[in-house]
């Protein structure tokens, strides 16, 4: 049996990785390109609804599903900090200690767009979404 992973492997351990990397950045630009824009443009119109739906659902959708790719990117850093832990022998190390660097800049940099976002996503629900 190979001690090297084979191209699918590798292929899936990089897009964990990335995800891992990028998730939170990405999401939380999503949640302020959303969450906002469509609070701003809906107040312009002079309504507090989109179509049907009332304002704050959206804005709720908006703050809670960057949150859930956050917290999924979060637990990809944990997963590939626990995984690169141990490297099996006859592995180069320093690739693997990249990977390791990486998911603890991931850990925190998703914790933070993490609270940035439950933070903006609170500015949001709470103040009164139209107020002039």
């Amino acid at each position: 049996m190979s001690a090297h992973p084979g191209p699918r492997a590798r292929l899936t351990g990089g897009l964990l990785l990335w995800y891992a990397v990028l998730g939170g950045a990405v999401a939380w630009a999503v949640h302020l390109l959303a969450g906002w824009g469509v609070d701003e443009l809906t107040c312009a119109r002079g309504t507090e609804r989109i179509g049907a739906v009332p304002l704050r659902a959206v804005i709720a959708v908006a703050v809670v599903l960057p949150a859930l790719v956050t917290v999924g990117a979060l637990l990809a850093a944990a997963l590939v900090w626990r995984r690169t832990a141990h490297p099996p022998d006859g592995v180069d190390e320093r690739p693997v200690g990249r990977s390791r660097m990486l998911a603890v800049v991931a850990i925190w940099s998703n914790l933070l767009f993490l609270i940035i976002i439950v933070l903006g996503g609170a500015a949001l629900l709470v103040l009164p979404p139209c107020l002039r």
